[in-house]
């Protein structure tokens, strides 16, 4: 028969440790830490015994050249000071927990002739996989600093050495492979390992936490007792103004868009800002501009009800636009309806009335921005031009909000861009998604709301995880339209904890911050 072609046997190979691997990897060990401190068959076997899926050998042309060695353990007694001895059981793996939240590193080692191969690295990677698979908080040890003995008149200390290396002040060979590889230093644990006198007995306590996990700390929990999902639809509407004979036609056409979007399973349905100004082609007398928005303010019962209903019985949260509602003090601001499929109304008002707003309708700003507490996780609403402020953005997130809605109006396409470009970067400093939904097409006879321009979209950070442009979903200017994305929210866990850039995690906050001031009584 034949020999077939163009077929390659791989050369290296990362798998599973098996029981046949015990004698090459005493010898391994032996070889890097001498025969007195390698690993006896009695620890290795132990480690495959206790936890089978956590030991990892790499092979080159068949032959044993690497070894990671892991356990599960819970995170109160990983995160405490330890030394090797103690928390690995002498290298047994015998505090093995089933149930443990945090994998701990017992060791990694590479043949010192093969130390070229990025063996090491893929050793780490089996062991982020590993953690990510089982869902655990992150992995932890202890971690050599064999730079210190040589540097430690220098520097005077081993917390000063370590600073240094993450500094980029000095070099260590270990130490500076771990930082690159996203651990992060929580402390150091004395007498790790005594007999390390090149660390002098010294290890650096050192954590990776799961980027996908949703309630690390830059990823915030729902406050219900139910998980966050892992993904989000959502349903952006550009919505087309024509003069209407009614409310009742009104509500035929927020309900159309609403079941559409309940239709396609969508979480959110976002309507565009002033939505409801539309209702003022329903009138047949000429007023002036702030009388119109005053008799407009009239129909909030409606409005509020008309959403609220639509919410629960489409089983659908409603970013409801905005809608210009009197104060009790008699001011009008532009209230967002943010309607919850519980049957929960929560408002959130434009703090940043554009020049035209205040001057032809005397519309006043609000003086606080909140998140809302969804089923979805927490999510922000800044309002058109709240939208070039950021400010409101970073505000939003830092209280938790991983999804920004932006109802907007514009009347031009420059007025567009800018809110276009300034959602654009709210997303990628504050590594959040941001959702734009606009109104196009034309109400003659109402008073400063005559022509539109809208192209609605649903940004994205810029990086690895998202949509190659930053755009998960862009609609067609101008057109009544309905756009769609499912929004992954382990992709912004990802980019927060671990992306190319970090924004949130890389501010300075010894040189700057943003202090919002107490809301007036």
């Amino acid at each position: 028969m034949a020999r077939k072609t163009g077929e390659r046997i791989p050369k290296l190979r990362l798998r599973l440790a098996a029981p046949a691997d015990v004698p090459a990897l005493a010898e391994l060990t032996a070889r890097v830490y001498t025969p007195e401190n390698g690993y006896s068959a009695e620890m290795l076997r132990s480690q495959q015994t206790h936890f089978p899926q956590g030991q990892f050998v790499v092979e080159y042309e068949g032959k044993v050249v690497g070894y990671c060695a892991t356990f599960r353990i819970d995170e109160a007694t990983a995160l405490a000071p330890h030394t090797w001895v103690q928390i690995t059981a002498n290298g047994m793996a015998s505090r093995h927990k089933p149930d443990g939240n945090w994998l701990y590193g017992i060791e990694v080692v590479v043949h010192p002739d093969y130390r070229r191969m990025r063996i090491g690295q893929r050793l780490y990677q089996a062991r982020k996989r590993l953690c990510m698979d089982l869902k655990l908080r992150g992995i932890v040890f202890g971690g050599r600093i064999p730079g210190l003995a040589r540097n430690i008149q220098r520097c005077g200390s081993a917390e000063a050495y370590v600073q240094a290396v993450q500094e980029g002040r000095r070099r260590d060979l270990t130490l500076s492979f771990q930082l690159a590889n996203d651990f992060e230093v929580i402390g150091l644990l004395r007498n790790y390992v005594p007999s390390d006198h090149d660390s002098l007995g010294w290890a650096v306590h050192l954590v990776w936490r799961n980027p996908l996990l949703l309630d690390q700390p830059d990823i915030p929990s729902t406050t219900s007792a139910r998980q966050l999902p892992t993904t989000v639809r959502v349903a952006s509407v550009q919505y087309l103004q024509r003069r209407i004979a009614s409310f009742g036609e009104f509500a035929t056409q927020v309900e159309y868009f609403t079941d559409i979007a309940a239709d396609y399973n969508a979480d959110f349905v976002v309507f565009p800002e002033l939505i409801t100004l539309q209702l003022l082609s329903i009138e047949n007398t000429e007023l002036p501009a702030t009388e119109t928005i005053r008799k407009l303010s009239q129909y909030t019962p409606q409005v509020k009800e008309l959403f609220g209903r639509l919410a629960v019985h489409y089983n659908i949260n409603i970013i409801a636009g905005t809608h210009p509602t009197e104060q009790a003090n008699g001011d009008i601001h532009n209230v967002c309806y943010v309607c919850l499929r519980d049957g929960s109304i929560h408002e959130r008002e434009k703090l940043h009335p554009t020049p035209s707003e205040r001057i032809t309708w005397n519309v006043s700003g609000g003086d606080s921005a909140a998140t809302v507490q969804t089923d979805c996780g927490p999510v922000g609403v800044m309002i058109c031009y709240d939208s070039e402020f950021p400010e409101v953005a970073r505000h939003l997130v830092d209280q938790g909000a991983l999804i920004l809605f932006v109802p907007f109006c514009t009347d031009v396409r420059e007025g567009y861009l800018r809110v276009r470009y300034c959602a654009q970067a709210r997303a990628v400093e504050n590594q959040c998604y941001v959702v734009l939904s606009g109104n196009v097409g034309n109400l003659p006879g109402v008073n400063n709301f005559d022509i539109q321009y809208g192209q609605s979209c649903i940004l994205t950070p810029s990086d690895f995880p998202f949509a190659r442009d930053g755009i998960a979903a862009d609609s067609t200017p101008n057109s009544e339209t309905v756009l769609f994305a499912d929004l992954h929210l382990e992709s912004l866990a990802s980019a927060r904890n671990a992306g190319a850039v970090q924004n949130l995690k890389d501010r300075r906050f010894d040189l700057y911050e943003t202090r919002w001031l107490p809301k007036p009584s």
